[in-house]
């Protein structure tokens, strides 16, 4: 008697066990009510859908999630797994959205970094060519300052230091494209001011050289060889190597290469008084 109620205990066990299965692995159609399915059988289905390729789906059962239990754990989840999803799809918009209610509604989450790095990411990535507006830079760069500073030991730290060197690289191409065609077309103060933001806003950018060969043209261009012979000393100390310092330094008739800075006020003359004491980049 007692072996029949053990065999018999066994297979309802069993039975639970596999009805428990079988409805964790509910397949979503267009007969079922979201409703009607528990926030775990939702998510599977989400994630089922994402691992198919079938981003869309995924995202649209990930936001229901949070609608229909939007006080569960799994929507804490779902939503960052929404913004990841939107991301990849390149839905911008959307992935920055669900990005900022995850920082909104979790502040002090783990995974609020991710959200953090999801939200630069959807202005990174769309970065345009050099001459188109840079707003979507300087958004990037300052969702990934965030990053650095308030989560220094989180791995998107590493990351986002390396895409915010990227953006302020490409922050400097575009002053630099205008610059030139300043300097091209003979308007010499105005390509002096763009190859001065270069220097002193990105000096660590591959750009750099560049600039300040430009700064040399475009003094003696005005007659300023003073100007020009301390832009080609900076880019000497720096670049000493670069083909942009023989090009400044033929310029300035292979000469010698050392300014005489009494009474040398400017931006220019601070930095090289920097680069003497070894404080420039």
């Amino acid at each position: 008697m007692n072996s029949s109620k053990k065999s018999a205990s066994k297979i309802n066990l069993i039975l639970g066990l596999t009805l428990l299965f079988v409805l964790g692995c509910v397949n979503i159609d267009e007969d079922i009510v979201l409703e009607d399915l528990s926030a775990r059988e939702i998510f599977i289905n989400a994630e089922k859908a994402w691992g198919n390729g079938d981003n869309e789906k995924a995202a649209e059962l990930f936001l229901e999630i949070e609608r229909i239990y939007p006080y569960s754990e799994l929507a804490k989840q779902a939503l960052l797994n929404n913004a990841i999803v939107l991301q990849l799809e390149k839905d911008y918009e959307g992935s920055r959205l669900s990005a900022n209610r995850f920082i909104t509604f979790y502040p002090a989450d783990k995974n609020t970094p991710y959200a953090y790095y999801l939200l630069a990411l959807s202005y990174y990535d769309q970065i345009d060519e050099i001459g188109r507006d840079q707003a979507n830079t300087y958004e990037a760069l300052k969702l990934f300052r965030i990053i650095i500073e308030r989560y220094p030991e989180s791995k998107f730290s590493s990351a986002s230091s390396l895409k915010k060197d990227l953006a302020f690289d490409h922050l400097a191409a575009k002053e630099m494209e205008v610059g030139r065609y300043y300097l091209k077309n003979s308007h010499y103060i105005a390509a002096i001011n763009r190859f001065e933001t270069v220097v002193k806003e990105y000096p660590t950018t591959s750009h750099t050289p560049e600039a300040l060969h430009r700064l040399v043209e475009a003094y003696l261009s005005l007659g300023l060889e003073g100007e020009a012979t301390v832009a080609a000393a900076i880019l000497g100390h720096n670049f000493k190597s670069s083909l942009w310092y023989q090009e400044s330094y033929n310029l300035l008739g292979n000469e010698d290469i050392n300014p005489n800075l009494t009474g040398f006020r400017g931006w220019l003359g601070d930095i090289y008084r920097q680069v003497i004491r070894g404080e420039w980049i």
